[in-house]
């Protein structure tokens, strides 16, 4: 008998696609059609900021073409809490407007093709990493202002060519391949793949959420070419959309551009009949966006994924939603690179042309200062190891005191510039504790990496940053010319290989800092 992947199961959700029967939503009374677009307001406030459920997401989007014209969105711990939302919304005034003419219920999944330790209950030999990408996996969230591509799709069982046929071993390669192909569009796209079977018409539903909608055709056509897709991919039909605010509402219902933040205020808001110019709708209440959010497939479609549990930090020097869109890319990749709140902790660094020697004589009597704060974590010097530049870094538990300490540190000697003030795009590497054995194992592999790095388009230099008091405590810090030449790097087999290595090597998991 072929070998079925071990599955594991995290929100349900369901794809509520809606018409809107226009002809009665033109000759509806204007009170009738303000009452609609309150109320439809108000369950999409809700149902976005989750308060039906202990957690999940919501979002609406606009549908183009014939098969719908809206579709909302919902992620939900349960089966029953789907089916909640789903009948909530029938309780509107809007719903009275509006048909049903598909929906989709599914439920998010990972797979064995993943990780053997995952569902072997290992958690010692699990990569921190992998263990969040499966997360995000099966609790995914909805990207703010996005296009939406869904299809469902099923593995074919025919004659010459059936997936069920094919041994597990088979089935893992062929969707490693496909993942390749998906790694390609890792930043750009996000994907959910959610199984269906015994609960939908296919075995699968596939979300693709993009801020290009042509980066979501490119990889849907690039991905026809694998043989996974070519010889054994069934699909059906396919919905496009883009995403917009519950309070614009009542522009998308007047036929006018949404979301209004990006096409004006164009609109009154109103209930006025789709492709109407006139000033035939309601007050034009805005009831708030609500946007909040609480929060891999099996055979499905894997649009890159990977399973390197690489780690890497990337910032530039405090910009939070930069930061964040950065971990979104590296998280897309299977690279950790820390979390926001929790474990992490805030550093700032400065370089300075003074003495080694001389200089850590000033921050010895600092750092004594320092120790008084609970706050503080530590403070050292590292100067490279291949050329003459040294660096203060001074680790905190929160920016505010990171802060206040720059400006004790910017005093010391030969200071000449504060990591993240740079031009380009700067990235602070992770904190290294390297086994002592093998020291000399990653200086070597630095400076093999180091060489491809000097051949990279857009790559300006990297030092490799040791602790004048603990040459096995290292950090490597990278200048970039941009944020998506970093990222080329990031994507690249030399880089996924050297994490792979690097665990061996190692002492304990690599640190990620924020620049404060």
């Amino acid at each position: 008998m072929v070998e079925a992947p071990q599955t594991d199961e995290g929100w349900f959700a369901l794809h509520d696609f809606r018409t809107v029967d226009w002809d009665a939503w033109r000759d509806a009374p204007e009170h009738e059609r303000r009452r609609a677009i309150e109320e439809g307001v108000a369950y999409l406030d809700a149902h976005e900021a989750v308060e039906d459920a202990e957690a999940g997401a919501s979002a609406v989007f606009s549908v183009l073409g014939h098969k719908a014209d809206f579709v909302v969105v919902h992620f939900r711990p349960t089966l029953d809490d789907v089916s909640r939302a789903e009948r909530q919304f029938e309780r509107t005034a809007l719903a009275a407007f509006t048909e049903q003419p598909t929906s989709y219920v599914s439920v998010t999944e990972v797979s064995g093709y993943v990780s053997d330790d995952y569902f072997e209950g290992n958690e010692e030999d699990i990569d921190a990493g992998l263990l969040r990408y499966i997360e995000g996996k099966l609790k995914p969230d909805i990207p703010e202002d996005t296009y939406m591509s869904f299809y469902p799709m099923s593995k074919r069982r025919g004659e010459e060519h059936n997936w069920y046929d094919l041994s597990f071993d088979e089935r893992r390669d062929l969707m490693s391949t496909h993942g390749d192909t998906g790694r390609k569009y890792a930043g750009k796209i996000k994907q959910v793949i959610a199984s269906s079977v015994g609960f939908d018409d296919y075995e699968w539903g596939v979300t693709l959420f993009g801020d290009d909608p042509t980066d979501i055709k490119d990889i849907v056509y690039e991905m026809r070419f694998d043989e996974v897709s070519s010889k054994y991919g069934e699909f059906g039909q396919f919905y496009v959309g883009r995403r917009f605010p519950p309070s614009d509402l009542g522009a998308f219902l007047a036929g006018d551009g949404v979301p209004t933040s990006e096409f004006g205020d164009e609109s009154h808001h109103g209930g006025h009949a789709h492709g109407e110019g006139g000033h035939h709708g309601g007050d034009g209440h805005h009831h708030g966006e609500g946007g909040h959010h609480h929060g891999g497939g099996g055979d499905g479609h894997h649009h890159g994924e990977g399973d390197d549990g690489g780690h890497h930090h990337g910032d530039d020097g405090g910009d939070e939603t930069g930061d964040e869109d950065i971990r979104g890319q590296l998280e897309d990749l299977n690279i950790y690179a820390g979390k926001p709140h929790g474990e992490d902790v805030y550093a700032t660094v400065l370089y300075s042309e003074a003495d080694a020697d001389e200089l850590f004589e000033e921050v010895e009597g600092l750092r004594g200062n320092f120790d008084h704060y609970p706050t503080h974590v530590k403070t050292a010097v590292y100067e490279a190891n291949e050329r003459g530049r040294v660096a203060v870094v001074s680790i905190w538990e929160t920016a505010s005191a990171a802060e206040t300490a720059a400006g004790f540190l910017s005093e010391l000697p030969g200071i000449v510039e504060r990591a993240g003030e740079e031009s380009g795009f700067g990235t602070m590497g992770m904190f290294y504790t390297v086994k002592s054995e093998h020291r000399g194992d990653f200086v070597e592999k630095f400076g093999t990496v180091g060489g491809l790095l000097e051949e990279m388009d857009g790559h300006f230099d990297t030092d490799l940053m040791v602790n004048v008091e603990d040459e096995d405590d290292m950090f490597i810090a990278s200048q970039w010319r941009s944020q998506d030449d970093a990222m080329e790097f990031f994507r690249s087999d030399a880089f996924r290989d050297t994490v792979q290595w690097g665990r061996d090597v190692l002492a304990d998991r690599p640190r990620h800092v924020f620049l404060a």
